[in-house]
């Protein structure tokens, strides 16, 4: 039996079927198998669920319901799933960023490492970092987010308040390693995770509010970096002997409870803390039939269903990603060395205090809170990503020219004033990674695509970390040169994106006009080439 005969079978005898066609994001029965549509949220009715969906019992092409209920699932599902992920992704960036706040407390001096050595270091956590990413997808592809995602966390955690004891440059560099290849993965796991629980409208402010926790745990990590740091020397330690293990533990403890948080899916949240589930019956129905109507390709895939090395090749050769990938090379590098020498800059200023050089990252923090989450709002009120990412990246330039063309000497809260306002830049990251996610069909593509992007993001960490070097300094104005450069030339990529997309979508629609309604009809219901071809098919549109 064909795919649209399970819909077609599903409607005999129901006299609530119709054939008008509906909004889906307002809970309308539709089925518009009769007439042809493109784009990928038009296409849930051509495309029922896989008979092993997890979801495929509450299934129902002709279920209705109102905002108002939607708006209640949506919300509980912020604050079952969407916080813990938030306080997760806390713990993966306390750990990832606790050695900035150790700087404040003379940890160089204290291993006798120099900036370069530092440099070194994080080059080192970095490659450990990439050469986990595709490895992690394929197992919580295999072994499911519930338990790879909270057993990678443990891991870390772990290795983070073992960097309490090192001792020299070696064990330095050792652990670096192990906490870039623990934490490697986490990030797309986790965003491939939240989709099969938001529509790719509400993605993008999702994440931005996951980014955002970012800049909490950079707020709260300042915090407790400035009182922990102050015991320096109880039990004959430093400061940052401490910070390592407390911050360390806390990580470890956040994991044993993910373990027995994480639902596996929409329709299997019960557990060891929840006897009872998330959703009512009729919000299960709303949760699967509201994520399948505004991207079907979700139930074609299963939550635990492997990916392979053809879907990698597929993901690669993919012209339409390119330039994405590219953005997620050199966009972010502007801002990078920037905010990874917040700490160290403010001391080459003068400020010796280490609680005072905590206290004054935090400002940074707060207005990158306020900034990518008005963009991220922006974006989805308009639907629309090349100008707001334009705007994200054109923020630093300006403010790069100036620290720049800013005289030597002096001028101390000026400077400090520039590298706020640099680091606290609106951070589009949350925007590409949904953009990403709703320009590919296949969701095992969309796994390999989302580490691919974060491979080749922290790529670009990797390049923007060696920068700034030891001869620039204080004022590494060579560095900042090399960065409005590189600025540039995202804003360039940027619109070429844009004018690529609208170039493939104008060529699909050409070739899709020349079919008769038959024959468009025919090319919607074959659904194992639709499986195959993924977003090229002629009815599938690239978003920008």
């Amino acid at each position: 039996m064909g795919k649209i005969d399970d819909i077609e079978n599903h409607t005999k005898g129901s006299p609530t079927a119709t054939l008008d066609r509906g909004d889906s994001h307002d809970g309308k029965a539709s089925l518009k198998g009769s007439e042809p549509h493109v784009g990928r949220s038009e296409l849930s009715d051509v495309i029922p669920p896989d008979d092993g969906y997890e979801g495929k019992h509450r299934w129902d092409p002709l279920a209705t319901w109102t905002p108002e209920e939607e708006k209640a699932v949506v919300r509980k599902t912020d604050i079952w799933l969407l916080s813990w992920l938030c306080v997760m992704f806390f713990g993966l960036q306390l750990d990832r960023g606790n050695l900035a706040n150790a700087l404040a407390d003379k940890f160089l001096d204290d291993l006798n490492l120099s900036r370069d050595d530092l440099n070194n270091g994080n080059t080192i956590q970095l490659v450990a970092f990439l050469s986990a990413e595709f490895p992690v997808q394929f197992l919580t592809k295999r072994y499911g987010f519930r338990y790879v995602l909270p057993a990678m966390m443990f891991a870390w955690g772990t290795v983070s308040w073992g960097q309490a004891w090192i001792h020299d440059r070696a064990s330095f560099y050792v652990t670096r390693a192990l906490i870039g290849a623990c934490e490697g993965g986490f990030i797309p796991g986790a965003i491939l995770y939240a989709t099969y629980f938001y529509t790719s409208s509400e993605l993008s402010t999702r994440l931005a509010v996951f980014w955002s926790t970012l800049n909490v745990a950079r707020v709260i990590s300042a915090l407790l970096a400035a009182g922990i740091l102050k015991m320096r020397g109880i039990g004959g330690h430093p400061g940052w002997f401490w910070l390592f293990l407390l911050e360390g533990l806390l990580t470890v403890l956040l994991a044993f409870i993910s373990f027995i948080y994480l639902p596996a899916a929409p329709t299997k949240t019960t557990g060891v803390l929840f006897r009872k589930p998330w959703y009512t019956e009729h919000q299960e129905v709303i949760m699967v039939n509201r994520i399948l109507r505004d991207d079907p390709a979700k139930g074609l895939t299963l939550l635990n269903e492997p990916a392979t090395w053809q879907d990698v090749k597929a993901t690669w050769t993919d012209k339409s990603l390119w330039g994405l990938f590219f953005i997620g090379l050199i966009a972010y590098i502007p801002a990078t060395p920037v905010q990874g020498y917040l700490t160290l800059t403010l001391r080459d200023l003068g400020f010796t205090d280490s609680f005072e050089i905590n206290m004054l990252t935090i400002p940074s923090a707060v207005l990158q809170i306020i900034t990518m989450l008005i963009l991220a709002r922006s974006s989805k009120y308009f639907n629309e990503r090349t100008f707001h990412c334009f705007v994200g990246e054109f923020w630093v330039m300006p403010l790069l020219i100036a620290l720049i063309t800013l005289p030597d000497g002096g001028r101390e809260w000026g400077r400090y004033s520039l590298i706020t306002l640099i680091s606290g830049y609106p951070y589009f990251h949350p925007i590409v990674t949904s953009w990403i996610s709703e320009n590919t069909f296949d969701v095992k593509k969309r796994a390999i695509a989302a580490a691919t992007y974060n491979v080749i993001v922290q790529v670009g960490s990797l390049i923007g970390s060696q920068i700034y070097r030891d001869y620039q300094k204080p004022y590494y104005k060579i560095g900042n040169t090399t960065l409005v450069s590189i600025s540039a030339l995202a804003l360039i990529t940027f619109v070429v994106q844009r004018f690529v997309l609208v170039g493939l979508n104008k060529k699909k629609e050409k070739e899709w006009e020349k079919m008769s309604r038959e024959e468009q009809l025919a090319y919607q219901n074959d659904v194992t080439a639709r499986e195959l071809d993924g977003n090229k098919r002629l009815d599938f549109r690239f978003v920008y």
